[in-house]
């Protein structure tokens, strides 16, 4: 024993042979990679803000993504992807900007609106320029009025009034304005009070009143995001420098991963479908190599669903246990200009997969569901539409009279019928990565029978609550699973080399895909005794 006993008396040993429960992780933490309108959060010793940028962020709500990363911004489809997220249950997510779309980040990427107002003597000399504030198209709904202060008697008034618009209502108004010095001068004013817009003096030589703006209401124009130049590489990453999905790489509580923004920069001309391939096909392999992630694809946008089945079956011949594939894109409510929007679904589906597990666990299937948000679609998918898309792994989000826009299928991308389900792949990544972090103590053990007879039965104990939730098929729990540990799987030589080995089987529960009703004419029970 490792205690030594020097002298007569009794002791009393403390002897661990207790079990050591395995609880179940977490099975609903998603991730999004893509654009932001800006990435940084204030320091915490009141310098300058600190960059986010390529960093995982932990985000638990909409405010707090808003703090960090800002709210929609046009280019960028990850804010509306978190969005729908949280709205449709989603509670946990990490988010990495790989790049940012605002001017307060950077000024060359969102070209902010402007106008260059004429001076009163010239109508051909530029007097005063209005800059919006933020960045982009959002500074195009900016017009600013002119008006003249009246002059005293025989006198030139140099003064006037600065009226700045917003969708044609007023929200600032600065009166007695000059070109001259002091407290009144209009770089002074404006610069340090509006909320809205800057200005800079054009003319600053000639008298006051022939400088000043001429009279008249002037829009501001031009606001515009930049087109981006973002290859694939930029959303891979690196592990090592901790960008992109290698970001990703130290967080172990990640359960499925999305990248949205992999399609804004296919619209913007900047990727084409080869490169999406190519990023979706990282997307899929980081999955597999941190083995309990589950990658959720958007498919390319305006394919029809004969495109979208060429296209899954020629080109995108991704064959993984780790993703799904989902077709149509949705329409939401468009923030920038009323109506609605196109959007890929990853970030809603993941919201789903993260309320179907709340509600009622993951070994249901994220199918049948209803996708909050969602007004619309890009193609109303017909049955015999599925029928052709189905066995090839393409998810279906499909409109029903009266039910609304439900997600209707629920295939993973691999060809191996054993993994044909989602929620059998994430059944099976939720099972492992809870043995794997509820048995860390049987490393270094001594390694026996005593010691195989307590792996078999905390690892029972746990699968059978598993089997309790409903997630194992079997009307005993010797019919769901199997856990052994022995002589046989473990002989001398397995042992000499400092392994043991456990082998678990599981029976998990598969989804009713096809429910069929066999009807028949029935005479009745009469019938059959005459």
């Amino acid at each position: 024993m490792a205690t030594s006993y020097q002298s007569p008396g009794v002791y009393v040993e403390e002897v661990d042979r207790g079990t050591k429960p395995i609880e179940g992780v977490g099975t609903a933490v998603a991730a999004f990679v893509g654009f932001t309108e800006r990435a940084e959060e204030p320091s915490s010793n009141g310098g300058p803000p600190v960059s986010l940028l390529n960093k995982a962020t932990l985000v638990t709500n909409w405010n707090q993504f808003m703090q960090k990363f800002g709210g929609f911004v046009e280019g960028a489809f990850l804010p509306q992807a978190v969005y729908g997220y949280f709205a449709n249950g989603g509670g946990r997510c990490y988010v990495v900007s790989v790049n940012t779309l605002g001017a307060s980040v950077d000024p060359e990427l969102a070209k902010p609106a402007r106008a260059a107002l004429p001076s009163t003597a010239d109508p051909k000399a530029e007097s005063l320029l209005i800059e919006a504030r933020t960045g982009g198209p959002r500074g195009n709904a900016i017009a600013v009025d002119i008006k003249h202060d009246p002059a005293p008697e025989g006198q030139d008034a140099d003064t006037f009034t600065l009226i700045v618009k917003d969708e044609g209502k007023e929200v600032e108004r600065f009166p007695g304005l000059t070109f001259g010095s002091g407290d009144q001068n209009v770089e002074t004013v404006v610069n340090t009070q509006s909320k809205v817009i800057t200005v800079k003096i054009l003319r600053k030589q000639g008298k006051l009143a022939e400088r000043k703006p001429a009279q008249g209401h002037f829009t501001l124009q031009g606001g515009e995001i930049k087109a981006l130049t973002v290859k694939a590489p930029t959303f891979e990453g690196d592990a090592a420098r901790r960008e992109g999905l290698g970001a990703l790489e130290a967080l172990d509580e990640i359960t499925m991963v999305a990248v949205p923004d992999l399609m804004s920069s296919y619209l913007a001309g900047d990727i084409d479908l080869s490169a999406v391939k190519a990023v979706q096909g990282a997307l899929l392999d980081h999955c597999e190599r941190m083995k309990y992630r589950f990658a959720i694809l958007d498919s390319p946008p305006g394919m029809s669903p004969q495109e979208i089945g060429d296209w899954r079956k020629n080109q995108a011949g991704y064959d993984s246990k780790y993703g799904a594939l989902y077709y149509p894109w949705i329409h939401v409510p468009d923030p920038y200009n009323g109506g609605t929007m196109s959007i890929p679904p990853a970030g809603h589906i993941a919201g789903i997969y993260a309320r179907s597990d709340n509600q009622r666990g993951v070994h249901k299937a994220p199918a049948n569901e209803v996708v909050m948000g969602a007004v619309g679609l890009d193609i109303n998918v017909t049955k015999g539409e599925q029928d052709g898309l189905n066995p090839m792994g393409v998810n279906c989000i499909r409109a029903f009279p009266g039910r609304g826009i439900r997600v209707w299928g629920a295939r993973t991308l691999s060809s191996d019928p054993s993994w044909r389900y989602i929620n059998v792949r994430r059944l099976f990544n939720f099972v492992e990565a809870s043995i794997e972090a509820g048995t860390q103590w049987v490393v270094f053990e001594p390694n026996d029978q005593d010691l195989w007879a307590r792996v078999r039965r905390d690892v029972s104990a746990f699968l059978r609550m598993v089997w309790r939730s409903g997630a194992l098929f079997g009307t005993t729990p010797e019919e769901a699973f199997y856990v052994k540990c022995d002589e046989e799987l473990n002989p001398p030589e397995v042992r000499d080399a400092g392994q043991l080995i456990i082998e678990v089987g599981l029976a998990p529960v598969k989804p009713a895909e096809f429910v069929i009703f066999r009807i028949s004419q029935w005479a009745g029970p009469n019938a059959e005794a005459a």
